[in-house]
Formats: structure tokens, sequence, C-alpha cells
């Protein structure tokens, strides 16, 4: 996650940033002391975009509840935390869509909780699309009692495994604490429904298997794995159409 925090405090930029070295999953941080800067930041940022603003009300200039205003309607905006001294504007910020709202001083563990809802957020919002240059966009999944990113073109299938979704590339699973049809809805051009319970990666769709036991049951089998995924008769007509069209 590249986070940015914005402050215009040292001595509160230097607590959270304690705090923040605690944290997995960050790759890079930067630092403001106000709107302007974080504005400026975001301006020079458009190839390696700001995940998240942890963000503080009371800066000189604009404030930090203007800022989050005028970001709301950005495309690119990053999903915004407050971290204030002052309680009084919680509901102002869950109405501008703030991922969370942390009161100085901030425990470690509340931090850790806000960012990996702001991770989960993230993740959701950033759309693939078919002229996205490959690697440019993530899934973020549990860690090491972390949040990581993991790339959406290393990914081959989803599961809906009890409490989680289990994300597999070919060479590891990842918790990830949203849903299937979140992950549908987001990346369309991505993935395929094959069962109520899986979605499968259309660039790993590799054939389809009927099994032997009487019951006219399938499975698909893909590029990268050896593991078969059951495939509902439901989305059995898509599947083989996704096949097809793949099929030189």
């Amino acid at each position: 996650m590249n986070i940015l925090l914005a402050d215009d405090e040292a001595l509160a930029r230097k607590r959270l940033r304690h705090l923040l070295e605690q944290c997995s999953g960050i790759t890079r941080l930067h630092e403001a002391v106000s709107a302007e800067q974080v504005l400026e930041r975001l301006r020079q940022s458009a190839s390696d975009p700001v995940d998240i603003l942890l963000l503080d009300i009371h800066m000189p200039g604009m404030n930090g509840v203007g800022l989050a205003r005028q970001l709301r309607d950005s495309d690119h905006a990053p999903v915004v935390v407050f971290v204030t001294a002052d309680p009084d504007f919680a509901v102002q910020a869950f109405d501008l869509a703030a991922a969370d709202y942390l009161t100085k001083p901030v425990r470690l563990e509340r931090l850790q909780q806000a960012l990996q809802r702001a991770a989960l957020l993230r993740g959701v919002a950033q759309r693939p699309s078919a002229r996205a240059p490959t690697g440019q966009h993530f899934i973020p999944v549990h860690q090491h009692g972390g949040t990581e990113r993991v790339a959406l073109d290393s990914v081959l299938f989803c599961k809906a495994e009890q409490k989680y979704v289990s994300i597999h590339t070919p060479h590891k699973a990842y918790l990830y604490d949203g849903s299937l049809n979140e992950l549908e809805a987001a990346h369309p051009q991505l993935f395929l429904r094959i069962h109520r319970n899986a979605l499968a990666t259309r660039q790993a769709l590799r054939a389809l298997h009927r099994t032997v036991d009487g019951n006219d049951t399938w499975l698909l089998s893909l590029h990268g794995t050896e593991e078969c995924l059951s495939v509902s008769r439901r989305q059995l007509p898509a599947v083989r159409a996704a096949i097809q069209e793949r099929t030189p």
C-alpha cells in the first residue's frame, strides 16, 4: 500500500509514522502538512498512485473535511482515513465515505484495523480496463498478520470457504475478507462465475471434463494448477462459451 500521511504537527506525524512502521503491507509512506501539499502529491503520483490518505482535520488553509469533500468526486482519489484529536467531525467524515475515523492518541491495533478496511475498499474500487497495463491492479489479502496486495494477473481462481474467500495463484493461496460478488462486480473482464462458490480467471481457462460417476457433473481444469473446480449446471453454458472464445 502507498500511504500519504497529512498532518501539520511534526510530533503527530512522528508518532503515527512509528506506528505505521509496525504495520505490514506498506510499500511507500509520504507526508504532507497541508491540503495543498496533498493535492500536489496526488497530481504527481499518476504512475504510482496513493492508496490510502491518513488525514488530519485541522490543518492550515483548507481543513481535512474540505479536502475529503473535494477528493470525493475524483476518479483516482485514495481511500480516506481521518486521524484527528477532534471527535466532533465523525458524522461528516462518514458522510464523505471515509473508511474510518481514528481519534488521537491512536492505538496500533486500531490503526491496523483501519488500514485493513481501507485496503479492502481500495481493492474493490480498482477496476481493470482492457487497456490497463498488466500488474497495475491488485487485490488486498491477509498475509503474516497484515494486509498485502496480490497482482490480479497472477490470480487463477477464487473460492468461498466458510468465513473467507481464498485467492489462488500458481504458487500460493491467500485469504480475502470480501465476497465473490464484490470481486466479480469489480473485475468483470477478469473473472468468470463457474459456481455459486467459485470464480475462475478467464485467461486461465483450459478445458471442461465430464465425470464418470453418473451424476452428470462437470469439472474445469485451469492453466497453472492441477486442481479442478466444480462447474454448476447453471454456469456450464457460459463456461463452455468462454473456453471456446479462447480456443484458437
